[in-house]
This record gives structure tokens, C-alpha cells and sequence, in this order.
């Protein structure tokens, strides 16, 4: 009798988990994963807007019902965000008649982001005409849960979230979610079929491969953890002597700068060397008045390799609150960069490579 009962429970074991299995299964199938949201997700609005460029307010309740949507989240000076300038700018003159809305979601990483003129011509020298909302205290960044510069979601006509891709790239995957998301619109609405014959606008554009090993490095006190020769995490004033040698993905300073959480403040006479493994090099940075610094790439005076915002001189001058470009070499290497700044006022926000 006793091994009845044994047989009998493990018989009843196997029935409830096998049970468990079934009942299990349909609720993955339900609500697949497309990036870190379920596709069937319902858009979240615009919370607390602090302005509006290229359009006088917008809802994304609005336009449910009406179009398709792509949000944006965005910064400015991030150099990953402009590389998809392009693509958001050919998406946008090619689909806009055909029901695509884009709304870009300007999120600061800094404090000067938040100034809605200097977004004004960032979105003018990018050639951004669809409509951007100043986002300065997170509030829309916190609820799409978000943690990214760029990313971009796609919301159908039925205001569900059914698409959502972190960073650059898999554009001609996005662009093909458009099309198919502006198909079902136009079947909704009984605007007949649309036309699929045409390349994608994506292919069209020039792919900007990044290089770097190199990781995105800050100077202020509040994420400089890779500063070598000075104290981490520390505001305020130091004066900090260069080393003989530089190790890899390292920030050196020389001289006399004043930390605060975002930047660091160089005095005339300063410098900075950072050895880095990549092809192009950026910083951002601002200053009140013009300061010029000397771009030195392996002990020279940079050339030929200079970024566009490096004079034949090899001075880069820093004023408006942006990403400057200083180095773009033929290919991706290890270098060591020098910046030698010949007057006081300039603040250095980060290093970023590609």
C-alpha cells in the first residue's frame, strides 16, 4: 500500500507542474518584450514642459487617433544624439505627410541644456524643425522610466507603445516600423494603402562607425572617477602637477582648477592629457569670454587630423555651451591628447570619443 501512495503523489507532483507549465506559457506569449517595455504598453504624456522650439505647445493625446509617434529623448551636446539628427530629419521630410509625428524629448544632461536658447540653435545649426519639448526637471524622462540619450519609442495610432530602441543604430530596422506603423494608420483610416516602393531614407545616409575603447569622461567633482593625479569626488580648488607617464583612459590636469559638480574651472596656463584609444575626439565645454586651447596629439601640435572646430593654428576657442570637435583622425589608434589652455574661464564639462 505504502508504494501506492508513493506512485500516486509523484503521478499528482507531475500533473500540478505540468499544469503550472500550461497555465504559465500564455501570459509570456501575451505581452512580448520589445526592448525594456511590453509592446502593448499605452503612451505616456508630456509632464510639466519648461518651453516649447519649433512648435507653441504639444500633447501626445493630441495626435492619438491621428498619427504615428516618435519620441525622442534627447540632449544636445551628447554627441551620440546628433549622429541621429540625420535619420530624424530624413524620417521626418520624407513620412510627416503621410501621418508620422516626431517629438523630441529634450532632457539635460547639463545645466546650461536647460536654456531654451541655447536649444533654440543648437535645433537651428542641426537643422531640427520638428517640434522639441524642454524637459529640465525629468518629469517625461521619469515616465517612460528612461535612463538613455538617445532612445526612441514608437507609438501606433491606437496611442500603444509597440517599438523601442536604445542609442544609435538599427535604423533601417526603425524606419521600417514606421513604414509599417503608417500602413495600419492609413488602413484605419481608410486612407488606402501606402506606398512602399521607394528606398528607405536611411540607406541613403552616410553610416558613422564609432571606434572608441575610450569611455565618456567627466571632470566635474560630482562623476570624475577617472581622474588620476587630483582627488575624486572633491569640489573646490587644486593645484595638480602632471606625471612622466599616462596610463590608458585616464584624466590628467595640470595646474590650478576649481571643481564643481558639473565642471572644472581652468586658470591660465592649465592643461589637460588624456591617453585614449580612438578615431575622433570631443569635448564639451563653455566659458563667458572666447579662451583659446592648443590641440597637441601625441606630442605635436595637432594638423591634419584636426576636428572642424580647430583653426590651422591648432587652437580650438571655446565660448557658446557645446560640444567641440578637435580631433578626427584617418583611423581609430592610441594617442595621447594634450589640451593647453591659454587663458582663464574655460569649463570643461566631458570627454567623448568615436
Amino acid at each position: 500500500m505504502r508504494n501506492e501512495y508513493v506512485v500516486a503523489g509523484i503521478i499528482l507532483v507531475s500533473v500540478g507542474i505540468g499544469l503550472a507549465i500550461v497555465f504559465a506559457a500564455p501570459m509570456t506569449e501575451k505581452m512580448p518584450v520589445i526592448g525594456d517595455i511590453f509592446a502593448e504598453e499605452r503612451y505616456k504624456e508630456i509632464t510639466n514642459p519648461a518651453g516649447f522650439v519649433n512648435t507653441s505647445g504639444i500633447t501626445i493625446g493630441e495626435l492619438v487617433g491621428k498619427k504615428v509617434v516618435l519620441v525622442d529623448f534627447l540632449t544636445y551636446s551628447c554627441i551620440n544624439c546628433q549622429r541621429t539628427f540625420p535619420y530624424l530629419n530624413a524620417w521626418y521630410k520624407k513620412y510627416k505627410d503621410q501621418g508620422l509625428e516626431i517629438i523630441g524629448i529634450h532632457t539635460p544632461e547639463f545645466a546650461f541644456e536647460k536654456d531654451i536658447e541655447n536649444v533654440r540653435r543648437a535645433m537651428n545649426q542641426f537643422g531640427i524643425v520638428h517640434p522639441i519639448v524642454l524637459d529640465n526637471d525629468y518629469a517625461t524622462w521619469r515616465a517612460y522610466g528612461n535612463q538613455y540619450w538617445p532612445r526612441k519609442y514608437l507609438i501606433d495610432i491606437r496611442g500603444d507603445i509597440v517599438y523601442d530602441h536604445i542609442g544609435e543604430g538599427a535604423y533601417e530596422e526603425t524606419e521600417m516600423k514606421i513604414r509599417e506603423l503608417l500602413g495600419e494608420r492609413a488602413k484605419v483610416l481608410g486612407e488606402g494603402e501606402m506606398p512602399n516602393e521607394v528606398p528607405l531614407a536611411a540607406s541613403e545616409i552616410s553610416k558613422i562607425q564609432n571606434f572608441a575603447q575610450s569611455p565618456e569622461t567627466y571632470f566635474g567633482s560630482k562623476r570624475n572617477e577617472y581622474l588620476a593625479n587630483g582627488l575624486v569626488g572633491r569640489p573646490g580648488v587644486q593645484t595638480l602637477k602632471l606625471p612622466a607617464t599616462f596610463k590608458p583612459n585616464a584624466l590628467y590636469l595640470g595646474g590650478t582648477w576649481n571643481f564643481t559638480p558639473e565642471h572644472a574651472a581652468a586658470t591660465t596656463g592649465a592643461s589637460v592629457v588624456y591617453r585614449y584609444y580612438g578615431k575622433e575626439v570631443y569635448i564639451v565645454a563653455s566659458s563667458e569670454t572666447p579662451v583659446g586651447m592648443e590641440v597637441w596629439q601625441d606630442g605635436k601640435l595637432i594638423g591634419a587630423e584636426a576636428g572642424e572646430d580647430v583653426d590651422k593654428n591648432g587652437i580650438v576657442t571655446v565660448q557658446a555651451s557645446r560640444l567641440y570637435k578637435l580631433i578626427r583622425n584617418p583611423e581609430a589608434g592610441d594617442h595621447v591628447l594634450e589640451l593647453r589652455i591659454k587663458d582663464p574661464g574655460a569649463l570643461l564639462f566631458a570627454f567623448t570619443f568615436g
